[in-house]
């Protein structure tokens, strides 16, 4: 198993993408403090793990908001207390937030999903890395999104946190590469989540095109939610040390055998947020 004796931390693992990463996990031998804002829905699911007697003693189910710094801080220390240590963080919450044209938003919620999305996230690695730092070993996953490499118009707050956890992923990168801890950004891909299922409560006025591509990709079935988790199954493996700083897709990029190339990668730009110049694209002005 990938992940036997490791100890992680899963974010909204309620349901969805991290309710299958949870499940992954599981699968391979990590043990686990999974948490999601919605306790009685997090409860229900995890339920699902907690009968099968092979998981027992392994799953630690906890509400909290990452918008709070104290609930991540919390969490932290929970994993720590039933674990010993935290080898892995999996910042898989994340919400919309505010969809539309920027000049007719609701701003409260569009900053929600800026504090969920990247502050949720800057929380919780904070507070993760003293542990990590002291062992000097750790593997931090951070779910990007679509909007973080090219624009999203009408969903300006996701698309803006997500770009920001990625150059965030790449900082941090370089700061703690010394202590043994890999950094890394998930583009999951577009799954028939509750995320699809907000673009289509939206309405197509509000959310333009995302509309017409969320409701064709209802029907079509999007990407397998095992996809994604198993991309972060190998980010959270021993298999993937030294890889860091990157942002990777689940469904575009070859990354089953990434490692037999993590010295080409760490001299390079591949796979990271870039500015483009007339000369990447064969002018000479």
């Amino acid at each position: 198993m990938k992940l036997e004796g490791r100890a992680a931390i899963i974010t909204g693992a309620g349901r969805g993408l991290g309710y299958r990463i949870t499940e992954r996990f599981l699968q391979e031998g990590a043990f686990l403090t999974v948490c999601a804002r919605n306790e009685q829905e997090l409860k229900k699911s995890m339920a699902v793990f907690q009968k099968e007697e092979r998981y027992s003693g392994r799953l630690v189910p906890v509400r909290a908001d990452v918008a709070s710094e104290e609930d991540a801080g919390a969490l932290c220390r929970t994993c720590v207390q039933h674990f010993g240590k935290i080898d892995i963080v999996v910042n898989n919450a994340g919400i919309h937030g505010a969809k539309g044209a920027l000049d007719s938003v609701n701003m409260d919620e569009w900053k929600q999903a800026v504090e969920v999305n990247l502050y949720g996230t800057v929380h919780m690695i904070r507070h993760a890395l003293p542990y990590m730092k002291k062992q000097k070993y750790g593997k931090i996953i951070s779910l990007s999104g679509g909007g973080a490499a090219s624009p999203r118009p009408y969903f300006s707050a996701y698309a803006a946190s997500k770009a920001a956890v990625v150059r965030l992923t790449e900082n941090l990168a370089q700061e703690y590469r010394a202590y043994g801890i890999d950094i890394n950004a998930v583009a999951p891909g577009a799954m028939n989540t509750r995320l699809l299922e907000d673009i289509l409560r939206a309405g197509e006025t509000v959310t333009g095109g995302e509309y017409e591509k969320a409701r064709r990709q209802l029907e079509t079935g999007g990407t397998d939610p095992a996809v994604p988790a198993g991309l972060c199954v190998y980010l959270a493996s021993a298999e993937s040390d030294g890889i860091t700083g990157r942002l990777i897709s689940a469904v575009w990029d070859s990354w089953a055998d990434l490692h037999t190339h993590a010295d080409d990668l760490a001299g390079s730009d591949i796979y990271t947020l870039r500015r483009i110049v007339p000369g990447d694209r064969g002018y000479d002005w």
